[in-house]
């Protein structure tokens, strides 16, 4: 949990690290085989498609679209009671992998399937800053 908001925080592991230091430093960081060049999200040991462990990290656009969404209106704890409604959704990225992140920036009503976006990032401790999407 974060200590200042209450919220549960991401724990990074050996797989994920290179991402969350890519959050902290403002890029969406995507996993990309050098073997058959899969691009994969979330990351793993070895690719999806091929299963090497010959895996690259490298910058992502940041940008998508809205493949599907929902809006939250029942807060799942006391810590995001304060963020009703707020609209959660799949982002389908330029890279072709999908990410589930919050959508700010705009009203509940202008989200649509289909909204092209881009990533946004939001501190939740010294440490991890989350992924938040914004129509472009």
């Amino acid at each position: 949990m974060s200590a200042a908001s209450g919220k549960p925080a991401p724990r990074p592991t050996v797989e994920t690290q290179p991402y969350w230091d890519g959050c902290r430093s403002g890029e969406l960081r995507l996993q990309r085989c050098a073997a058959c060049e899969h691009v994969q999200f979330p990351p793993r040991r070895f690719c999806a498609s091929c299963l090497t462990a010959d895996l690259r990290w490298e910058s992502a656009s940041g940008r998508g679209r809205i493949r599907t969404f929902s809006v939250v209106r029942h807060p799942i704890s006391l810590a995001f009671a304060a963020e009703v409604p707020y609209v959660v959704a799949l982002v389908e990225l330029d890279e072709g992998p999908t990410i589930m992140a919050g959508i700010r920036g705009c009203q509940i009503e202008d989200v649509e399937i289909g909204l092209a976006v881009e990533v946004e990032f939001e501190q939740r401790s010294d440490e991890i800053y989350l992924p938040y999407f914004h129509p472009c």
